[in-house]
């Protein structure tokens, strides 16, 4: 059963007006509407609307529009620790003492969260999660990333060619690969990961092994929707 929030004391029953404690309460709503967001935004990206989360998390829609006035203030209450989480990770990558390793931890660690948490991948990328907030969180990732690719240049093993910018598009590039395999087998995005890193180094003795196998014909029939035959 929903409950209206009225004031610092009180609360209502929408359905019969009954007067009830609402500190508790709403705060209980509050946790609740957090973790419903958190789990439909991984699931379904920052499209999903606060009447789905509220489906999810199981109170009324004019309970989450009183915690949080707009879907705005939702995402920036749940993403901003996320941020502190991405921000830590590529931290702790680019400080190994291996440049190579430490730039190829940062991009994998960069490409599995977006996968994990579709949320996130829009706040990095798109759009909707363009507020001054997030540019700000954002920019702290910049000089992670310039650092990482400045140490592995220096050290011989990326090619000198690659900047900055091209670390995006390798994001979107394998987070889509993980999207189109999703159902087939959820880790084959690593195998083309491989790949990709490959194609940033400098030189090897040989190809790295990619560490997971293809897809077989019907699970990639699977991937492309269609009925194997």
């Amino acid at each position: 059963m929903t409950t209206t929030e009225y004031g610092p004391g009180a609360a209502a029953d929408e359905a019969t007006g009954t007067a009830r404690p609402l500190r508790a309460d709403a705060e209980r709503n509050r946790r609740r509407i957090m973790a419903a967001a958190r789990e439909v935004f991984a699931r379904r990206g920052l499209e999903a609307g606060l009447d789905e989360i509220a489906r999810h998390a199981g109170v009324g829609t004019g309970t989450v529009y009183r915690r949080f006035p707009d879907k705005a203030a939702l995402v920036t209450a749940l993403f901003d620790e996320r941020l502190d989480q991405v921000v830590a990770a590529v931290e702790h990558a680019v400080a190994h003492p291996d440049p190579w390793q430490g730039l190829c931890s940062a991009l994998e660690s960069l490409i599995a969260m977006q996968i994990e948490d579709r949320g996130l991948k829009d706040v990095i990328f798109s759009a909707v999660g363009d507020q001054e907030s997030f540019r700000e969180r954002r920019a702290e990732i910049v000089p992670l990333v310039e650092r990482g690719i400045r140490r592995a240049v220096e050290a011989g093993v990326l090619r000198p060619d690659i900047t900055l910018s091209d670390f995006a598009p390798l994001q979107v590039m394998l987070t889509q690969v993980a999207a189109f395999t999703e159902t087939a087998d959820p880790q084959v995005w690593r195998r083309y990961l491989r790949i990709v890193l490959d194609g940033l180094c400098t030189r090897r003795d040989g190809p790295t092994p990619l560490g997971h196998p293809a897809l077989d014909l019907v699970s990639l029939e699977h991937a492309c929707g269609r009925p194997a035959g």
